[in-house]
């Protein structure tokens, strides 16, 4: 019998089983973070009773936090979805007001409507995808129908990270590499909230701590991680970048740098052209040597030998014994032509760039930037040591050992989310490459597939002229643009996708910039859409600024009357307040109710010492009817006769989605699992498909390990045994070394255009000097670009968001076990902060920006920067949505930040992204604020509020009787059907 408050659990998992239970242990991948950690999924009678970590499995070692238990209500959630649904005629969106369909009518739907715009214009069909982890599969949708108009959620959250580190170092934090703390000594973490990589830091934090390892925490808010930290370093938001310019003004000043590991490694001897015309600020080479590098092929470069006196080639001459390249000087080639090494010119960009200038700028005293600069300088170079592993370098010299930095750093979307966030993120790569750093023992460590080349070699699309009907893509919607030539823009330079992605506005959007869409879309700029499908993203809510404008815009209707946004096709598996705006809703299945993969194709869980892909398996039946989103895809790329998803003849090629992964070949033996390839399951990494493929990886935990031989784990970059491996096994599409571009050509091209110094592709003449000032070559600080069109005086505080570790995204805050740690948010402000705002704690207040304003509660705290306000996101719901009580905690006292957030800034006469001008990341902590206490009469409730959202048919709505089925362990209220 459940007893009301009472002290008692609800379940005693160490209890026996009741008798004549049958029970089970099925074990797959969780997914209630991006972490992918290993699971244990115990079931009684074929019912769900509990989730543990797996000690078996590589990542978490068995470990589990507070949402991989909590899977399980995500599983119940009366929140769910549980049929397609459509419409009714008449009916406005935001209404939801909608009549049950069947799948076949919901394909027959959309076979009709997309068939119809891919034979006709493709690029009036768009593709955008939240936090999912399948980007492989979609993005080859996309590429298959023929439109352009595809992203992920990378440009939400951290493209600043991934494009700034991939195209300094070759590679990226957390998925793509990370901090060796097992080696090191010193740990700097900046801008990392509790949510990322979360057990396996975890792990690792505490196990570094007890070998006596230092760890710094440089973060606004000491919260998550930093609570453990030997010292936390508060800094205002948004000026990471000058802090590291400053530490890179004193570690060069006093030599603390690794100059062997510069020579050989690095692009610093190379020299930059210094004269003016269409070569300045790029590398110098030798004409008889061929055509100079162009971002894509960055060897045939020239360096100065002191030891020669003689101007060589960097590679391989550069390198060869005896050598002694040049870092600093100026110097003539024989024709004339002023050139100085790129270090030279970084040397000179960080000599004004003092503590004391930072400190100024990030509230950091300037003595203690002095002593962090030392301290890290002298750990990386006066602790070094040597492993025993010898390795041979890409233009064959042998190593004897491998040589360790032991100072370690981390960082994530506090760095990415700011229009300044690229070059901060170049910033760090660079302190972390002149320290030698990269792939080092003790330091940053890649992980499998990277790193890739610098410029990567995965170009987007950008031919307008293959957009055809009927036609697949020549290139993928998304990659890595090397110069303008690679831009995605018409004859005139005008964006050829709706969110302006890879044009003069965004050059470098690896991600795309889905925040745009919607805003894009509705204005017809470039054009108008004809569909907009949206999987697993909270448009209407969480996952976007002006969050009240965007839900206006889906509601548009031009002159005729019609949606300015014709047709919204909405995937989720939960009543999020995106639902209620769909035209169509499809209802997706859990993460236990699917087949899944982590691939090498896409986002692995690889480890240091070599690659780990891994799967999800369903281990209970789909709720009622839904499908999960790759199976969607499987039917409509068979219906619609992709050409990668039909035969010869127009039959389907796959007759679903495991079919699918087990199948297709990205290229010869290379699918999207590398474990048990080959007919009869005994080839690994590489190898034809093998149809039990699926059933190999449920046997081994779902997971597939390979450890590299140890003189292929480290200086990746370089490694010639590694090099050659990667290419070998479809990783890499060279197997040329990845020197780390502290000094980028690639950006310098685009720059030039601007200036008007080259014959090719030139930007609108509104867009040159936005060019020219951004696309700098070598990192520098400038202040976020919100704060151009904002009154700082007026709006003196900076505010920020981050997820909670007990949360992910909107996902988990409509957890019936989460929600106990968390029903609402506070507003989380300094004493100091308070008391001159003359609020008290627990008050409600009104937080303002230039762009909104949200009233809520506040709270004090010592643990945040004074300059700096901030709450947790995505806690705040709209009334009624996700099946949670009109009246909850969520939508009376919880709130969002969005609110104050503005999409769009100022700009020449016009409006531009509010996003990083490089990447087009989201601007998503720029934003500054000023607090007022509310007035006493004032409701108690947060603000804005939201009309209710009524439930949608199908939707679950079981609460009470899951949690009587756990008290008791009787009540088969948790079945498979609605």
């Amino acid at each position: 019998m459940l007893k009301l408050f009472s002290r008692e659990p609800l379940h005693d998992p160490t209890a026996p089983p009741l008798p004549g239970a049958q029970t089970e242990i099925k074990t797959t991948t969780c997914y209630m973070c991006a972490c992918r950690c290993g699971i244990r999924v115990h079931l009684r009678d074929g019912e769900l009773r509990y989730i543990d970590g797996n000690p078996d499995h590589p990542i978490n070692k068995g470990v589990i936090c507070a949402k991989g238990s909590a899977g399980i209500m995500k599983q119940v959630s009366p929140a769910r979805l549980t049929q397609p649904l459509l419409r009714k005629a008449g009916s406005e969106r935001g209404a939801a007001e909608f009549e049950p369909i069947s799948w076949e009518r919901a394909f027959e739907l959309l076979t009709e409507r997309l068939g119809r715009i891919r034979a006709t214009d493709p690029k009036k069909f768009a593709l955008f995808t939240g936090r999912d982890q399948m980007q492989a599969l979609t993005g080859l949708f996309a590429r298959q129908f023929g439109t352009p108009n595809y992203a992920a959620h990378g440009g939400f959250c951290s493209v600043n990270m991934a494009a700034g580190m991939i195209y300094t170092v070759g590679g990226s934090f957390w998925e793509f590499g990370g901090p060796d703390l097992e080696q090191a000594k010193l740990f700097v973490m900046i801008g990392t909230a509790e949510d990322h990589h979360s057990n396996p830091m975890k792990m690792a934090l505490g196990k570094f701590k007890r070998a006596g390892g230092r760890f710094i925490s440089i973060n606004p808010v000491r919260t998550g991680y930093s609570a453990i930290a030997d010292e936390w370093i508060p800094i205002r938001p948004g000026t990471d970048g000058a802090l590291f310019m400053a530490l890179l003004h004193e570690l060069i000043a006093a030599d603390l740098i690794d100059r062997p590991f510069l020579q050989r490694f690095t692009n610093a001897p190379q020299l930059v052209v210094l004269d003016e015309g269409e070569r300045e600020g790029l590398f110098a080479f030798d004409p008889a040597a061929g055509p100079p590098g162009d971002g894509r092929n960055p060897h045939n470069k020239l360096a100065f030998d002191k030891a020669s006196g003689s101007f060589v080639a960097a590679y391989p001459q550069g390198v060869e014994d005896g050598r002694d390249l040049a870092l600093e000087g100026h110097y003539t080639l024989p024709d004339g032509t002023r050139v100085a090494p790129s270090f030279q010119l970084l040397r000179e960009r960080v000599a004004s760039c003092t503590p004391d200038w930072a400190a100024d700028i990030t509230g950091i005293p300037a003595e203690r930037i002095r002593r962090l600069a030392r301290e890290i300088g002298e750990t990386a170079l006066h602790q070094a040591f040597e492993l025993p592993i010898p390795w041979t370098d890409a233009w064959g010299k042998q190593h004897p050992t491998t040589a360790g930095r032991p100072v370690a750093f981390h960082a994530m979307r506090g760095l990415a989310a700011h229009s300044n966030g690229f070059q901060t993120v170049r910033a760090l790569a660079v302190l972390m490459s002149v320290l030698g750093t990269i792939d080092a023992p003790g330091g940053f460590r890649h992980k499998a597939p990277y790193p890739r080349h610098i410029v990567p070699n995965y170009r987007a699309f950008n031919d307008p002229d293959m957009i055809q009907p009927n036609t697949p893509l020549n290139a993928a919607p998304l990659g890595f643009p090397a110069n303008p030539d690679e831009l995605a823009i018409d004859a005139a330079g005008n964006p050829i996708r709706i969110d302006h992605a890879f044009s003069w506005e965004h050059p470098l959007s690896a991600h795309g910039l889905m925040h745009n869409v919607i805003t894009n879309a509705t204005r017809g700029d470039p054009y108008r859409l004809d569909t907009l499908l949206i999987f697993m993203a909270n448009m209407a809510w969480n996952s976007t600024m002006n969050t009240m404008a965007v839900r206006d815009m889906l509601n548009a209707r031009d002159a005729d009357g019609d949606y300015k946004i014709p047709f919204l096709v909405v995937c989720d598996a939960f009543q999020s307040e995106m639902v209620a705006f769909a035209d169509l809703v499809l209802p997706d299945t859990t993460y236990l109710e699917r087949h899944d993969v982590m691939s090498m194709l896409d986002r692995p869980i690889s480890e240091y010492d070599g690659p780990v892909d891994s799967v999800r398996v369903p281990v209970v039946p789909p709720t009622g009817d839904c499908k999960p989103f790759q199976e969607v895809l499987i039917e409509l790329a068979s219906r619609l006769k992709f050409p990668a998803f039909t035969q010869a003849d127009g039959s389907r090629k796959f007759k679903d989605y495991p079919d699918f992964v087990v199948n297709f070949q990205a290229q010869p033996g290379v699918g999207f699992l590398m474990g048990w390839r080959g007919k009869d399951g005994t080839e690994h990494l590489r190898g034809e498909p093998n149809p039990n493929q699926w059933e190999m990886y449920a046997k081994n935990n779902c997971v597939f390990q390979y450890h590299m031989p140890a003189d292929q784990q480290y200086m990746r970059n370089w490694n010639r045994p590694y090099l050659d491996f990667a290419k070998d096994k479809g990783w890499r599409q060279k197997n040329d070394p990845v020197q780390l571009a502290l000094y980028s050509d690639t950006l310098q091209s685009f720059r030039l255009a601007a200036q008007g110094k080259t014959s090719g592709r030139q930007p609108p003449d509104a867009l040159r000097e936005r060019i020219a000032t951004y696309f700098d070559p070598l990192p520098f600080w400038y202040p976020p670009l919100e704060q151009a069109c904002t009154d700082t005086d007026a709006y003196p505080l900076a505010a920020i968001t981050q997820r909670p570790m007990a949360m992910y995204h909107s996902w988990d805050s409509q957890n019936a076990w989460l929600r106990q740690i968390h029903s609402h948010n506070y507003l989380h402000v300094n004493p100091i902060t308070a008391q001159a705002a003359g609020i008290a704690d627990g008050s409600w207040c009104w937080v303002e920006s230039p762009w909104g304003r949200v009233r809520c509660m506040l709270r004090t705290s010592d643990a945040v920067e004074p300059g700096t306000v901030w709450t947790w996101n995505a806690i705040g719901k709209a009334s009624g949505a996700w099946q949670l009580a009109p009246g909850s905690d969520e939508s009376r006292k919880g709130f969002l930040l969005n609110h104050l957030i503005s999409e769009e800034l100022p700009f020449a006469g016009g409006t531009i992204s509010n996003s990083d001008p490089i990447t087009g990341q989201a601007g998503w902590y720029d934003v500054r604020v000023r607090l007022r206490p509310a007035d006493p009469e004032e409701p108690e409730e947060t603000y804005p509020q939201v009309a209710a959202m009524p439930p949608v048919p199908g939707v679950r709505g079981v609460a009470q009787r899951v949690v009587q089925y756990f008290a008791t362990g009787t009540h088969r209220s948790i079945s498979s059907k609605p």
